[in-house]
């Protein structure tokens, strides 16, 4: 791997992202433009979606010695732990990436890929604290007595009946057309 520094950019690539229809890509635009991007990807799409049509077709176009630059880094992702994912995909692909508000995110620079060794620890700490707090929500609900997971098909009267029907012979396919649901959620049910 060649360090940045020494390495040639090969391409400027621009990404610019505004949440919704009614908002305007023309200041971040005209800001990657004067910085020298000579591609730019665009998209209107909220930043906590995962599948940004745009976002994902710069980065399977990514070559090694691009230069992604957004006007801001919450254009590019919304978490710590995005950012992470989006930003390692990029430097592992020997590209780097900068965001023009803030001059310490440019992994061209040694300050730059320190603070995004430092947004790797963050990002595990939020990841870990995502996975506390969930934890301890399915907690308080399994001791309110609350279902976790799907909602059941059938009521309880429902499936009382349905095992009695079982029970007394009648086909699980029979059973489960006039509940409208699968042979197999009959075949589950348990006394």
């Amino acid at each position: 791997m060649v360090p940045m520094e020494k390495q040639e950019i090969i391409r400027k690539i621009g990404y610019a992202r505004v949440s919704s229809v009614g908002q305007s890509l023309d200041i971040q635009l005209e800001q990657l433009k004067k910085a020298g991007c000579t591609i730019i990807y665009k998209e209107k799409v909220s930043g906590a979606k995962s599948d940004r049509k745009e976002l994902l077709k710069m980065m399977r176009k990514l070559e090694a010695g691009d230069q992604i630059t957004v006007t801001r880094i919450d254009r590019l992702a919304r978490s710590t732990f995005d950012l992470f994912g989006i930003v390692r995909k990029i430097v592992d692909t020997n590209a780097s990436f900068r965001s023009l508000a803030e001059p310490w995110a440019d992994t061209a620079t040694s300050t730059g890929r320190l603070m995004i060794a430092i947004l790797g620890g963050l990002a595990d700490v939020e990841r870990d604290l995502i996975r506390t707090r969930t934890a301890e929500g399915r907690a308080r609900a399994k001791a309110k007595g609350l279902h976790l997971g799907r909602p059941f098909k059938l009521t309880k009267d429902q499936i009382a009946e349905a095992i009695e029907r079982r029970d007394n012979g009648e086909t699980l396919s029979d059973i489960a057309r006039s509940y409208n649901v699968s042979h197999s959620t009959i075949s589950r049910l348990k006394k």
